[in-house]
């Protein structure tokens, strides 16, 4: 409790506006169990929000007081715990570690540089693309920073960008916002390179959407590419390195890759099982595979191969509370949308939108989805909070159902540099030293606004094209 404490009159404040809601009449058109609970979910979500408590916490409070107050049945507030897609962030989140610990991860990253890396913009392309490459097999964008940040920190601060000396411009402090913002697009590409991606396709696929690792990868791969050539160069104009040209990165890249050797037995292994889990889960659909059993099955053998071991388990604490939060916060709100609050809150917003052509609502949606994203801390929380809203409000108003869920999904990755805070992916890089909070700000602001732009233009065409 620690956070509480640290902020004792904005919690005191929250705790009797929580109150205060929980007292009030039930609105009228509610069931009193749908507003108890929305209450439980809203006080939880903001406690998240407001950093008055971390999101583990905050969920195994939440579902022990929905169920001790009759709010939720016993039933119903642990039913995320047996849901496969959960399962799979898991599985994933695991076989990841192994991809790190095996080195192959950084291996794939420096033949990529020794092949770019010529100039800070062909650099800063090779990382994103590093990025983009390695993220199917990351289902945390935040376990994708902690590969990527100590290369970036490495390559600015052997090219003589360093921190302390005012010299962080001259290619450090553009790298560094460069990784971050491609790690939106990494995370919009694939179904697995965030972890609430496959939680918001769950959702989705409650309101009839179906929402497949191939389906997802077939929408994004042209915005997503388009992103991918447009925001390095548009960083590159707006935020300049001060070196331009890298003629060493390549040799420094090569003088690791020597230094590393031939590939061990260990990559070659995590090499397979990464190309075999990523061709299985896009063939899944057409061969009836489970995408969960096949996670299972890549790290069972990763296991057996000794490279991600039962020692490394035990390491894995923000696995097993990646389980718990995610199981919580999904059962609580897939029975807000049972017990008929979504459709509430959405008939609420669909009388604003009245008479609007769905191309309008369409467009609304998106963009205030991305602009209230500078409330939050969490992608995630975020997610939870509004998709299953903002999805059942557009499909109520004609909107493809299918193309609202998936562009409110990349929304939910592409908006994450808004902020310093937007993403916990963020934090190594909006904390090196390199960045201001105030150049994050800037910056992440004019990134956030081309992907917005990019996603509703060419994503919204090219989505309607194939479907």
């Amino acid at each position: 409790m620690k956070l509480l404490h640290s902020k004792p009159f904005l919690s005191l404040s929250f705790f009797f506006v929580a109150l205060f809601l929980w007292m009030m009449p039930t609105p009228e058109g509610l069931k009193p169990d749908a507003w108890y609970l929305f209450v439980i979910f809203f006080t939880t979500i903001m406690s998240i929000i407001l950093a008055l408590l971390p999101i583990f916490t905050a969920s195994i409070l939440a579902v022990s007081f929905a169920i001790l107050s009759n709010t939720m049945d016993v039933g119903a507030a642990y039913g995320g715990f047996n849901k496969s897609f959960i399962l799979l962030i898991i599985a994933a989140f695991l076989v990841a570690r192994g991809v790190v610990k095996s080195g192959l991860g950084k291996r794939i990253a420096l033949h990529i540089i020794k092949k770019f890396g010529k100039s800070t913009l062909g650099l800063g392309y090779s990382m994103v693309a590093t990025d983009m490459i390695i993220a199917p097999a990351f289902p945390s964008n935040t376990a994708r920073s902690g590969v990527l940040y100590p290369i970036v920190e490495s390559l600015a601060h052997d090219s003589g960008s360093k921190i302390g000396d005012h010299t962080q411009k001259k290619m450090g402090s553009y790298l560094m916002m460069n990784s971050m913002a491609g790690i939106t697009i990494s995370s919009s590409l694939w179904l697995t390179a965030m972890a609430s991606n496959p939680v918001g396709a769950g959702i989705a696929a409650q309101m009839g959407v179906d929402i497949t690792f191939s389906s997802w990868f077939q929408a994004a791969i042209v915005p997503a590419l388009s992103a991918f050539i447009t925001i390095p160069w548009l960083l590159y104009k707006i935020f300049p390195p001060e070196l331009k040209e890298t003629p060493e990165a390549p040799k420094k890249a090569q003088d690791e890759l020597e230094r590393m050797g031939k590939m061990s037995r260990n990559e070659w292994i995590t090499g397979g099982v990464f190309v075999s889990m990523v061709s299985l889960w896009a063939l899944s659909a057409t061969l009836g595979l489970d995408k969960t059993a096949i996670a299972f099955g890549g790290l069972g053998i990763l296991m057996i191969s000794k490279i991600f071991t039962m020692e490394d388990m035990k390491t894995q604490g923000d696995a097993l509370s990646t389980l718990v939060w995610f199981a919580i916060l999904y059962a609580m709100s897939s029975e807000l949308n049972r017990l008929g609050f979504m459709t509430y809150i959405g008939e609420g917003i669909a009388g604003e939108l009245v008479g609007m052509s769905w191309q309008l609502v369409y467009l609304v949606l998106i963009v205030l989805y991305v602009l209230i994203h500078y409330l939050f801390v969490s992608q995630t929380a975020h997610m939870l909070a509004l998709f299953g809203v903002f999805l059942s409000v557009g499909i109520d108003a004609g909107v493809d159902g299918e193309l609202l869920a998936l562009m409110l999904l990349f929304a939910t990755n592409f908006n994450s540099v808004i902020t310093p805070q937007g993403s916990s992916a963020n934090v190594l890089f909006a904390g090196s030293g390199y960045l201001t909070a105030s150049e994050i700000y800037k910056n992440g602001g004019i990134v956030t606004l081309a992907n917005t732009v990019i996603f509703l233009t060419i994503g919204t065409f090219w989505i309607l094209l194939i479907n």
